[in-house]
């Protein structure tokens, strides 16, 4: 499952990871699949597609008549889909709240010449005044919880470019919202390239590894209430199985409405390979300390043969997987592989 945006650290407990590791894939380069700078401007840039182009969303049809050049965004998801492109938003939100930007966002701005970007601070949801300040050719919207409440005002101001059900605001793959992002901004092949790179990295981060291949693994998440067997059955096959992983037995007694790990029953996370991730820091259930003194916790033989991670939160990679997007993706592959190998080899 996929979700269409991605909370942010710094944003409280209540807004950082509460769904499922989401279905992820790698992408090529932070900046997007080119060598092309794009535009510090905003111009969306060269790229293929022809105008007008009308597109089906869930409240009617989106025209876009001339190729955007002034591209707003509703969402840190969306913002991350136009700068994977190679498009500088002309606003966006305000994701970090005046805390780190991270890594891959800032890899993608140093490409493209940008020290910052313009925002409008969205703790109480869409600025609309702030957005039509900026006299947006189109407002990407692909990638948020929100729209039902935001299409009809932000249709005065430009074309939405948004998803055509309102079942795929939780629905579509990264690789769909960046598909359609691309051809209402006529940047059709450049979306092609990146998912084209996608399938190349991860066959080559899987290759480069063969260890992963065949071995079991849970995915843990130390939510305030519970812990959340992440990986169950339901769950659709994410980084750590295209990296050669494989669901454990268990997961098929976890679904996404029953996950919750009693600490009673801790050897249910039991795998060649246990991924733990704690986002909610003190706030979390137990803290990494109370669980790795727990008895229980310590017979388990993946705990025993140190066969067990921490996914760090303070740098987004956890909240990263969870929330999978174009420009994320190859930082977590590059972050999440060593992580593995020295999970998978006992270090």
């Amino acid at each position: 499952m996929n979700r269409p945006a991605r909370p942010v650290a710094g944003r409280g407990a209540t807004r950082i990871l509460l769904a499922a590791t989401a279905c992820l894939a790698l992408v090529t380069g932070c900046g997007g699949a080119d060598d092309d700078k794009g535009d510090k401007s905003g111009k969306a840039g060269a790229g293929s597609g022809a105008f007008p182009v009308s597109l089906a969303n869930a409240w009617g049809t989106t025209e876009v008549g001339d190729k955007p050049v002034k591209v707003a965004t509703v969402s840190d998801g969306d913002t991350d889909i136009a700068l994977a492109l190679g498009v500088v938003p002309v606003i966006t939100p305000d994701a970090e709240d005046g805390g780190p930007v991270p890594e891959y966002k800032k890899r993608a701005l140093d490409k493209l010449g940008v020290d910052k970007l313009k925002t409008y601070d969205d703790t109480d949801g869409t600025d609309y005044e702030a957005i039509a300040a900026e006299a947006p050719d189109v407002v990407l919207g692909m990638s948020t919880w929100s729209m039902e409440a935001d299409y009809a005002k932000l249709k005065p101001i430009a074309p939405v470019v948004t998803y055509a059900d309102k079942k795929d605001a939780d629905a579509l793959t990264w690789q769909e919202r960046l598909t359609t992002a691309a051809k209402a901004l006529g940047l059709s092949d450049r979306a092609e390239k990146i998912i084209a790179a996608n399938k190349k990295a991860v066959t080559d981060a899987a290759a480069a590894h063969p260890e992963f291949k065949g071995k079991t693994y849970t995915y843990a998440v130390v939510h305030p209430e519970q812990i959340t067997f992440m990986s169950h059955a339901d769950q659709d096959p994410g980084v750590f199985e295209q990296l050669g992983l494989r669901k454990t037995a268990k997961a098929k007694d976890y679904t996404a409405k029953k996950n919750a790990v009693g600490l009673e029953n801790l050897d249910e996370l039991e795998a060649d390979v246990l991924l733990l991730t704690y986002p909610f820091g003190d706030e979390g259930l137990l803290s990494a300390s109370e669980l790795e003194s727990n008895k229980l916790f310590r017979s388990l033989d993946v705990v025993k043969k140190k066969h067990t991670a921490v996914i760090p939160a303070k740098n987004t990679l956890s909240s990263a997987i969870a929330y999978p997007d174009a420009l994320n993706a190859p930082w977590v592959v590059e972050k999440l592989t060593p992580i593995l190998a020295d999970a998978v080899a006992g270090k």
